[in-house]
């Protein structure tokens, strides 16, 4: 249509639009486009300006399209849907290959798939992979990737989620480290070893060191890292004491690169899921790589029941 870039202010318009009725809320549609919740707001605000006529009525149940928005929806939607349809026959009449964007932790990422390459480009042959790592504690949004891992509440209906590992705590060091300097023992004050930490988790994991943590009396040395993937490669190389989370360290205590530090095991009752968002139409591929990750952790976990405590899994 020729004069179709006169009849609204702009095609992102229609896009923002489309995200916030379908979605039922300006903040669920800035997370979508990773955005703050008034840009949506202006967002929205200059295509109303521009129509001439008010999209949402903003009351106590919050927002509701009027009946205009819905005519709007209804024509935008169909539109996307079709546009949507006709790329992917595109893509797939050019054999262009479908690219998988994967939010994980930087320390999941280099020591647990990082090791399974090969056995994703076996399986998956014709994927491509896009890596958005967190080098910290894992926390934020997920919406703008196909497949993350995160703790959810079970009741979270923002995304489909499956089950990947308990949370699991085990303090590791390498072989070599525990030959040197023996078992951490957690009530004492640690003198001669050396323990390394994340940064933005040593308060809300002092409980899992025990009082060996404790600055006042502690005579071990500390270590802090921005980011666990280093904090787990210390531990790796001989440097001292970390705490490992299963799901991170699995690989490494196989193949006995790092072993238990002491006797702890904490399991919290948390689990760390697979998530994906439901903003976004979920694809076959994404569910399928989310199935092959669950099955090759349930292996190495089964694996692992020799190494752990009765009970602890």
């Amino acid at each position: 249509m020729a004069g179709f870039a006169k009849l609204v202010p702009s095609a992102r318009g229609l896009l923002v639009f489309e995200a916030a009725v379908r979605t039922g809320s300006f903040t669920a549609a800035a997370r979508e486009f990773n955005v703050t919740q008034p840009s949506i707001s202006r967002s929205i605000a200059q295509l109303e300006a521009h129509l001439g006529v008010g999209l949402f009525a903003r009351g106590p149940a919050g927002l509701a399209p009027t009946a205009e928005a819905r005519a709007l929806y209804a024509a935008v939607s169909e539109a996307f849907e079709g546009i949507d349809g006709v790329i992917g026959t595109i893509r797939k009449n050019s054999g262009a290959k479908p690219v998988v964007t994967l939010s994980l932790s930087s320390s999941l990422a280099t020591h647990w798939f990082v090791p399974r390459l090969g056995a994703f480009n076996t399986r998956f042959p014709n994927v491509d992979l896009r890596f958005e790592l967190i080098p910290g504690v894992l926390r934020g949004p997920a919406d703008n990737v196909d497949l993350a891992t995160r703790i959810l509440a079970d009741d979270d209906t923002h995304y489909h989620h499956w089950p990947f590992c308990p949370e699991i705590i085990v303090p590791v060091c390498s072989p070599s480290y525990l030959s040197t300097h023996g078992q951490l023992v957690h009530a004492g004050n640690g003198e001669g070893h050396v323990l390394l930490h994340l940064t933005d988790a040593k308060e809300q994991w002092q409980d899992a060191w025990g009082s060996v943590a404790d600055r006042k009396t502690s005579r071990a040395k500390w270590l802090e890292f921005s980011d666990y993937a280093v904090v787990l490669q210390g531990a790796m190389n001989g440097q001292g004491v970390a705490l490992g989370w299963l799901s991170n360290v699995s690989t490494a205590l196989l193949q006995g690169t790092l072993v238990p530090a002491s006797d702890r095991q904490i399991n919290t009752g948390r689990t760390h899921q697979l998530v994906a968002p439901r903003s976004r139409p979920l694809r076959p591929i994404v569910s399928d790589i989310a199935a092959w990750m669950i099955a090759e952790m349930q292996a190495e976990l089964e694996r692992l029941h020799p190494l752990l405590r009765p009970g602890t899994l």
